[in-house]
């Protein structure tokens, strides 16, 4: 009988007294109970997997349904393993982990899982800066420094809204140009009488 982690007794220790050997470890990793999260993040895989082509449409819905219905952290791993940003693989356990109880690492999020990154304010600042230049005259200039602002915080945090600020910029300085040709049109014309 294998240690199981809802079993009672010592962590390093199986019942009746053996010592788990190393190629029991990823087993007893697979054994562990999956929770709704788990199946709901392996679902998310197959999900892009289908759709970026790695998988059929026969081969997806299978997949699927035993996604669903899985157990374990070792099915889910089965249905994950072959694609990309699926569950990392098992760790390699050492002598000493047998030993002395280890506490939980956390693994880092694949990338399906973490939120986009957000939109930088200045940037949608500046565009919404630059569109209203036409109407109002008066916007170009914050449309300029917003844009300014926003691509330096955007090169420093790496938030998206780069086109945004480009567009703003673009605005701004276009307008800021006309004015000064309709500007010196005006002086020109003024001191030809």
């Amino acid at each position: 009988m294998s240690y199981q982690p809802w079993n009672q007794g010592s962590p390093g220790r199986v019942p009746g007294g053996l010592t788990p050997q190393p190629w029991q470890q990823p087993a007893q990793l697979s054994a562990m109970r999956a929770s709704h999260t788990d199946r709901e993040r392996a679902i998310d895989v197959l999900k892009a997997g289908f759709s970026e082509g790695r998988l059929g449409q026969p081969e997806y819905e299978q997949r699927l349904e035993r996604a669903q219905n899985a157990q374990t952290y070792g099915e889910l791993h089965l249905l994950l393993a072959d694609l990309p940003q699926g569950p990392l693989p098992l760790p390699t356990p050492t002598p000493q982990q047998f030993a002395q109880p280890q506490a939980y690492v956390a693994q880092p999020v694949p990338r399906t899982f973490l939120p986009p990154p957000q939109t930088n304010g200045s940037a949608i600042g500046a565009l919404v800066c630059g569109v209203l230049t036409p109407m109002y005259g008066l916007t170009a200039i914050p449309a300029i420094i917003l844009g300014h602002k926003a691509k330096a915080e955007i090169r420093r945090t790496g938030e998206r809204g780069e086109g945004l600020a480009t567009a703003g910029l673009v605005l701004g300085w276009v307008t800021l140009g006309f004015v000064a040709v309709v500007l010196v049109i005006v002086a020109a014309v003024a001191l030809g009488r």
